[in-house]
């Protein structure tokens, strides 16, 4: 057991001091994960969006409105993410992610 909590000290001690010791790695590995969250979460929200727009044409317009409405925000959904893995991509290869937007 006295190993186990060695081992875990050990390992608690080496991630808290990660970042600091990381320098500009460390800051690009944040802005990497922060862009790819950003990038998740819009894919979500524009799949959300794309979902409820298109029950609303289905029931306004019928089925064909809805397919319409499907496609052209799946095009958009599409676009937003490309433009989200451009972002993440310049992040990680230490670009500034703020321009891309």
């Amino acid at each position: 057991m006295r190993k186990f909590r060695i081992i875990a000290l050990v390992t608690t001690l080496a991630a808290a001091g990660a970042p600091v010791l990381a320098g500009e790695a460390g800051g690009k590995a944040g802005s990497t994960v922060e862009e790819g969250a950003k990038t998740g979460g819009r894919a979500v929200r524009d799949g959300a969006l794309t979902f409820g727009r298109s029950t609303r044409a289905f029931f306004t317009g019928g089925t064909k409105a809805a397919r319409e409405t499907w496609n052209a925000n799946a095009h958009h959904t599409a676009e937003t993410a490309k433009a989200g893995g451009r972002a993440t991509r310049d992040a990680a290869h230490g670009g500034d992610a703020k321009a891309a937007e």
